[in-house]
């Protein structure tokens, strides 16, 4: 048995649910509100980025990405469109979500959200899924001033649940969000939901979905 608790930080799309089809089409729908096209491979190249990143490098023929009022009424807008259609279509959590949490929960493991993700949509979604209960703390795009793979998402998700960096546990499935808990010097593990598991390798274990995930495997990691 470890001589330190552990605490678990979940990245939320990708991990806690997929809502890759609904975010794309919420940037689809943004699009045609303004009459313009997205570029070529948008999605893929923007994925796990923050509005505050994308907007500026790929929307300079919308408006003036100096401005910061029309990229905040931007970003706010696509995210709007997003909880419409969470709202009127549903999600659930992807497969052994609620059972790892369980079981986290029977184990007394803080866990928390570390995401890119705006509040209001893991709110949303929280209250649908009915996994409100499960999560200590909840650390969003509004908490944090850089955007993965800076580790000052997860670095402020640990402190919420008062638990050392070195001793937290991060599960993510974007690059960018492995490379930022390695750069908070956390222990990852990779869930194949975005990428191939065999393009994951620099995360400390990588796993098809978290119906892999057993608690005594958390512990082997600080081996």
């Amino acid at each position: 048995m470890l001589n330190h608790p552990v605490g678990v930080i979940f990245d939320w799309d990708g991990v806690i649910i997929d809502s890759h089809n609904q975010h794309e089409l919420s940037w689809q729908r943004l699009a045609n509100e303004h009459e313009k096209n997205l570029p070529n491979n948008f999605f893929k190249e923007t994925f796990g980025m923050r509005n505050e990143s994308i907007i500026p490098k790929f929307f300079n023929n919308w408006i003036d990405t100096k401005d910061d009022t029309q990229i905040k009424i931007l970003a706010d807008r696509k995210e709007e469109i997003y909880r419409e259609i969470i709202t009127q279509n549903g999600i659930a959590p992807l497969k052994g979500v609620k059972e790892l949490l369980t079981s986290l929960k029977s184990q007394n493991i803080r866990c928390s959200i570390g995401s890119s993700t705006p509040r209001k949509n893991i709110k949303t979604v929280i209250n649908i899924i009915g996994l409100s209960n499960y999560f200590d703390a909840i650390t969003a795009a509004e908490d944090v001033s850089n955007g993965k793979p800076d580790p000052e998402v997860f670095l402020k998700a640990s402190k919420k649940i008062g638990i050392a960096p070195e001793n937290c546990i991060v599960f993510e499935d974007a690059h960018v969000g492995i490379q930022a808990a390695l750069a908070a010097e956390m222990k990852v593990i990779a869930v194949a939901t975005t990428h191939k598991i065999d393009r994951l390798g620099k995360a400390h274990r990588a796993v098809e979905s978290l119906e892999k995930v057993k608690i005594g495997e958390l512990y082997k990691l600080f081996e």
